[in-house]
C-alpha cells in the first residue's frame, strides 16, 4: 500500500470511530442551498440592517437614476419573499437554526428601516408605478411567515408596515399580471388587520379564474397568453396566496383556491419537465435576469407537498439544486462586493429590460421556499433521483405526459 493511500484508509478510520458519517444527498444540497441564499442575502440585508442600503448597493440599470426611486425596496421585498419559509421554521439549537435567528433579526430590523419615516433607508411605497410590485412581494414575505417576522414586530413597526401597505393603494394596478399585486397587498392587509378593500381582489380572481385562464394550467398575461416565466415569477404562486387567504372560513373561496391549486401542480408538473439533464432550461421571455427565480412555482408547490403524482421530492430536490448551482457559479453573477449583475448566465446587461435593476434581480431568491421544509421532510432525505428530462434522454422509461382539464 503506498503512503498516500495508507494515510487516506487511516483518516477514514478516524472518521469512522469518531462516530461521523458522510452526509446524504439531500443532505449535502440542503447545505448548499442556504448557504447560497445567505450568499445573496448577506450584501442587502447587512446594508439594511445599518441602515445604508441606500448608500452601499449599485445600481445597474438602463437608466440608474429612474430605478433608484424603487429599487430599494426590489432588493429587499423580493429578497424576503424567497427566504420567509426558511424563516419561519424559527431559531432552534442546531447550526441552521442559530443561522436563522440571526437572519430573522437582520430582517426585522430591516422591515423597520424601511417602513420607518425617520431612517435613511425608508423605503418609496407609493411614488411612481414600480413599488406597487414590491409592495406585494414585502406583503408575500409576511404572509410566509405570520409568526418569525410579523409576530415578532412591535406594535409601532406593525403600523408603519400597515400603512406603507396602504399607501401603495393610490398606484393603478395594469390589466395584466399586476392585478394580483394590489390583490396580495389587500389579502396581507386582511389577513392581519381583518379587514381590507376587497375590490382588487375581486377584480384579479375574476379575470384569471375566468377569461385569463388559457387551459392546461397556464394563465395569460393580461388577455393574452405570452411565452415566459410569469407564470412562475407571479401569477400562480400569488393566486395561491390570496385564495388561501380568501378561503378561511369561507366554502366558495375554498374551492377557488382548489381549482388554483390543481392548475398550479399542472404548470408544475411542466416546470419539472422544462429542467434538461445538464440543470438548464428554456430562455423564454423577458425576465430572463430574474435567474432561478423562474422555478418560483415549482419550488412553492414542493413546500405545500402538494407536488403531482409521479414525481418525486428527491428528483425535484436534485432538480432544483443543480440549476441554482450552475447559474449561480457563473463569473459574473456577483460583483466584487457581492452583489448579483444582470444576467442569466452570469453578467449579460443586455437582458436587461427597461424596468430591471439591481433590486429586481432579488426575485432569484423565490427557488429557495423549498428551504421551508424541515431538514427531516423527505424532501431532503436520501439519495438523489434523476428528473424526467435526465431519465429520458439516459433512455430510461417515464411516463407520458398529460393535459389537464377544468
Amino acid at each position: 500500500m503506498n503512503v498516500k493511500r495508507a494515510i487516506g484508509c487511516f483518516a477514514l478510520a478516524m472518521l469512522t470511530c469518531q462516530g461521523l458519517k458522510a452526509q446524504s444527498d439531500g443532505e449535502k444540497e440542503r447545505a448548499y442551498m442556504v448557504q447560497a441564499m445567505l450568499r445573496i442575502a448577506d450584501p442587502v440585508l447587512n446594508s439594511l440592517s445599518r441602515n445604508e442600503l441606500k448608500k452601499q448597493m449599485p445600481v445597474e440599470a438602463k437608466d440608474p437614476e429612474e430605478r433608484k426611486k424603487s429599487t430599494h425596496l426590489e432588493a429587499f421585498g423580493r429578497l424576503i419573499a424567497g427566504m420567509a419559509p426558511w424563516l419561519e421554521l424559527g431559531p432552534d439549537d442546531s447550526d441552521e437554526g442559530r443561522l436563522r435567528e440571526k437572519y430573522i433579526l437582520l430582517v426585522l430590523k430591516g422591515i423597520d428601516h424601511a417602513t420607518n419615516p425617520a431612517a435613511a433607508d425608508y423605503m418609496n411605497f407609493n411614488q411612481g408605478s414600480q413599488p406597487l410590485v414590491d409592495a406585494a412581494f414585502f406583503a408575500q414575505a409576511l404572509l410566509r411567515a405570520p409568526v418569525q417576522l410579523w409576530g415578532r414586530l412591535d406594535a409601532g413597526t406593525r403600523a408603519n408596515v400597515l400603512t406603507a401597505l396602504k399607501s401603495s393603494r393610490v398606484i393603478k394596478a395594469h390589466q395584466n399580471n399586476w392585478l394580483l399585486f394590489s390583490a396580495e397587498v389587500e389579502a396581507a392587509i386582511m389577513h392581519f388587520e381583518g379587514t381590507a378593500d376587497t375590490k382588487p381582489i375581486d377584480v384579479a380572481l375574476k379575470q384569471h379564474l375566468g377569461p385569463w385562464y388559457k387551459g392546461d394550467g397556464a394563465y395569460g398575461d393580461g388577455a393574452d397568453f405570452h411565452w415566459d416565466y410569469y407564470n412562475s415569477f407571479v401569477i400562480q404562486p400569488m393566486l395561491l396566496e390570496v385564495t388561501k387567504v380568501l378561503s378561511q372560513g369561507d366554502t366558495l373561496q375554498k374551492k377557488s383556491h382548489q381549482l388554483v391549486l390543481k392548475r398550479a401542480k399542472r404548470y408544475a408538473a411542466v416546470q419539472e419537465r422544462m429542467i434538461s439533464p445538464e440543470g438548464t432550461y428554456p430562455p423564454l421571455g423577458r425576465s430572463l435576469a430574474y435567474r432561478f427565480g423562474a422555478f418560483q412555482l415549482l419550488a412553492q408547490v414542493s413546500l405545500m407537498r402538494q407536488l403531482p403524482k409521479g414525481i418525486a421530492p428527491a428528483q425535484v430536490r436534485s432538480a432544483l439544486y443543480t440549476v441554482v448551482k450552475k447559474q449561480l457559479e457563473m463569473p459574473g453573477t456577483f460583483d466584487r462586493q457581492g452583489w448579483l449583475q444582470i444576467g442569466m448566465a452570469g453578467h449579460q446587461p443586455g437582458l436587461g429590460e427597461s424596468y430591471i435593476s439591481t433590486g429586481s434581480l432579488y426575485l432569484c431568491s423565490e427557488v429557495f421556499l423549498v428551504l421551508g421544509l424541515p431538514a427531516s421532510d423527505p424532501f431532503w432525505q436520501g439519495r438523489d433521483e434523476d428528473w424526467t428530462a435526465k431519465k429520458l434522454w439516459k433512455g430510461m422509461a417515464v411516463d407520458i405526459d398529460h393535459s389537464i382539464s377544468d
